[in-house]
């Protein structure tokens, strides 16, 4: 007769699953909060005891201890397959803070130095009738400008760049497409100074149409195009084929399924696309430069005469450089990041509403 133990339990009887003899140790979760914290101590500390000014210097040594330590730590404790694990980990920590350092800096640095002078008054107000030395004025004909030239911008690149890459999906074939695509991959690395000439050599020069904020938003347009055919390129790709299939099965036209299935389907990824090439082109200052002029005073016509714009506003209050002027720069350089900022937010929230969902 066979004994049977606790650790056995009857055939078919539900127990406890078998426990587990063989347990790894592992550092506790606040050890690399610990270790990070004790890094920079003794970065800060050596740099002190070693003269060193340079904050960027303590960073580095920072860093080093860091990865030192974390490696060191983790190969007594969990081995040294865990050890290596953990110096990738570190050095992805790592370049996640190098890449948000700086943008954090710029944010602070600006934020702390535009609020100064930023008001109701300022953002109503021109230059008209002050001079540039002189503190006072404002940035509203640099604010009408640039919403005028980036709307006008917006109305001419975003339905050629629909156009062309509902082309690109649904009809390219061939040489002319590949033609297309090239040129499309060309556009996209173009410098704005190369559109702002090719408008300046064309529109001002010869035909004799002059500087205006029209002028510089065709520049914008320019820059604008190639990002909204790729972007919207890439949402006419990820719709479906079963549902063109479906559509042109009932007997639709295919540019009636492109119309009524197609762009409904894609329209969230296409209005982010735009809202996003929208926020590139906000900032270009040298279009802008050669083909607006710039003015103190308020033009809201775009079609006659010279304009302003905030990028453009920037550089001119800058270039100055008196202190009421260095502080009207940063804060429209203000101003132009909140723009900015508020355009990438517009995006993310329509593509977050127009997001397909999956029924329950």
């Amino acid at each position: 007769m066979s004994h049977l133990t606790l650790e056995e339990p009857l055939l078919g009887e539900a127990g406890p699953p078998p426990r587990r003899t063989l347990s790894q140790r592992r550092l506790p979760r606040w050890a690399p909060a610990v270790t990070a914290l004790a890094s920079i101590a003794a970065g800060c500390g050596l740099g002190l005891a070693a003269g060193w000014h340079s904050r960027v210097q303590w960073g580095i040594l920072a860093a080093l201890f860091f990865v030192l330590a974390s490696y060191l730590a983790t190969a007594a404790v969990e081995g040294p397959r865990q050890a290596k694990d953990r110096i990738a980990t570190s050095l992805v920590w790592l370049c996640f803070v190098l890449a948000t350092v700086p943008l954090l800096s710029l944010a602070w640095t600006t934020v702390a130095r535009g609020v100064k002078v930023l008001d109701g008054y300022f953002l109503t107000h021109s230059m008209a009738g002050l001079s540039n030395s002189a503190p006072g004025g404002g940035i509203y004909h640099a604010l009408v400008g640039t919403l005028e030239q980036v709307a006008i911008a917006t109305a001419i690149a975003a339905p050629v760049g629909l156009l062309t890459a509902v082309y690109l999906v649904e009809y390219g074939r061939g040489r002319l497409a590949r033609a297309v695509t090239f040129f499309v991959d060309v556009m996209t690395g173009i410098p704005s100074i190369v559109a702002g000439l090719f408008i300046l050599s064309t529109w001002v020069l010869t035909f004799g149409m002059g500087y205006s904020g029209f002028a510089g938003a065709m520049a914008l347009a320019i820059l604008m195009m190639p990002v909204v055919v790729r972007s919207t390129e890439e949402m006419l790709k990820l719709v479906p084929n079963e549902l063109r299939e479906a559509s042109l099965a009932l007997g639709v036209p295919k540019w009636r399924t492109i119309l009524k299935v197609v762009l409904p389907t894609a329209i969230g990824g296409i209005t982010t696309g735009v809202m996003l090439a929208v926020a590139r082109i906000t900032g270009e200052t040298a279009p802008i430069l050669l083909l607006v002029s710039g003015s103190m005073f308020i033009n809201t016509n775009p079609f006659s005469d010279v304009q302003s714009s905030l990028p453009l506003y920037v550089y001119e209050q800058y270039a100055i450089g008196t202190p009421a002027a260095i502080d009207r720069a940063w804060a429209a350089a203000l101003v132009l990041i909140v723009f900015v900022m508020i355009l990438n937010l517009v995006a993310r929230a329509i593509a977050r509403w127009k997001a397909p969902r999956s029924g329950r």
